[in-house]
């Protein structure tokens, strides 16, 4: 039994009974926006499904022209079922990625958070010059990038700097930046032009709207403070800058980006929420066997995902051997071929669970 085309037969099922419901229509929002939401996930498999079926009826009809008596019928039935056995198999191929397992956070805005970790000011220098890495590619897809907290050093760079990106899938294309980035070249501290090795990480979480995350006011700690940033005659001279610690996680959050005490406030426990639900989130795919990605780890020299090697103008991707020689072009924000590859990587590794489920499934029956 081909377990992949009896799923597509239960999906096209589904998607005529979605597009029913909302001909009719409903009051019910949540509901529509439910079903908008499941009817996209369908379509596009469906689709393919449609046009699969309508290349093996083609495929059947060239077939029976293998069997006219005429030779020049014959021939043309013969190429015509060639092509359309190898586009087929490519339509195979690419339905089993279309069905694989969707990340419902794709389509989400993030918030990333970039610290400077070990190597001091040059590893402070190097957050800040991951910052404009990603502001540039930002800047390269249409998005909007919003600094919420920073903490300038003196050289530079940032001890941390965090910021909400917003977007067309902002998560699909940055999920897998989470982790700690190593940086190999001559600081401009260095007098002796010794080349050194800091690094600084990473964390890219989905903004979370509305989640339904309860939080006791006893467990927080709300600090306010002077800002720091941008601000004209507002800085320095009101505390509107907003502090929040999450005593049983120990969590911190901040945000100076606002004017108002109020809005920085309310920033931050979305910002906190947010971080709360992925700290759920990966301690589920933790007892589930785990994350196919690294996490941001310590920050420590030995644990990075990506080194940028000024010397030998390379960017090297630890997690799938993926080497560019043009780091320039790189940390200029050219990320699509680099972001492609990580993507790629992650679908190769989910279709062979696929397979591997599939597989079981038939020695099943």
């Amino acid at each position: 039994m081909d377990y992949m085309i009896e799923r597509l037969k239960a999906m096209k099922v589904r998607l005529a009974d979605i597009d029913n419901i909302l001909m009719q229509g409903t009051s019910d929002i949540k509901t529509m926006t439910k079903l908008s939401k499941e009817r996209a996930t369908l379509e596009e498999p469906v689709d393919m499904y449609n046009k699969l079926l309508r290349m093996e009826q083609d495929q059947s009809d060239a077939f029976e022209m293998m069997k006219d008596s005429d030779p020049e019928i014959k021939e043309m039935g013969k190429t015509e079922f060639d092509s359309l056995s190898k586009q087929i198999e490519k339509l195979r191929e690419d339905l089993k990625i279309a069905l694989l397992p969707k990340d419902e956070n794709d389509d989400k805005n993030i918030i990333m958070e970039i610290r400077g970790a070990a190597g001091g000011d040059e590893a402070n220098i190097f957050a800040g010059d991951l910052y404009r890495m990603y502001s540039h590619y930002a800047d390269h897809m249409g998005w909007k990038i919003e600094v919420l907290d920073s903490l300038p050093t003196p050289l530079g760079g940032y001890s941390l700097i965090s910021v909400r990106i917003k977007g067309k899938m902002v998560y699909s294309k940055l999920k897998f930046e989470s982790g700690a980035h190593r940086v190999q070249r001559v600081p401009v501290t260095e007098a002796n032009g010794r080349i050194q090795t800091s690094t600084a990480t990473v964390l890219v979480m989905p903004e979370i709207e509305h989640v339904d995350i309860t939080i006791n006011p006893a467990d927080l700690q709300i600090d306010t403070y002077h800002s720091s940033g941008a601000g004209g005659q507002n800085v320095n001279k009101t505390e509107s800058a907003v502090r929040i610690t999450h005593i049983p996680s120990g969590i911190v959050v901040s945000c100076q980006v606002e004017r108002d005490q109020l809005a920085n406030k309310e920033t931050c426990m979305e910002m906190l929420k947010t971080k709360l639900q992925a700290m759920h989130d990966a301690e589920i795919e933790a007892k589930v066997g785990g994350e196919r990605r690294l996490k941001v780890g310590t920050g420590e020299r030995n644990e990075r995902i990506r080194t940028y090697n000024y010397p030998q103008n390379r960017v090297t991707d630890h997690r799938i051997g993926y080497t560019s020689l043009n780091l320039p072009k790189i940390m200029d924000g050219d990320l699509d071929e680099m972001l492609v590859a990580l993507n790629e990587a992650n679908q190769k590794d989910l279709l062979e669970e696929q397979t591997k489920a599939l597989q079981a499934q038939e020695n099943l029956a």
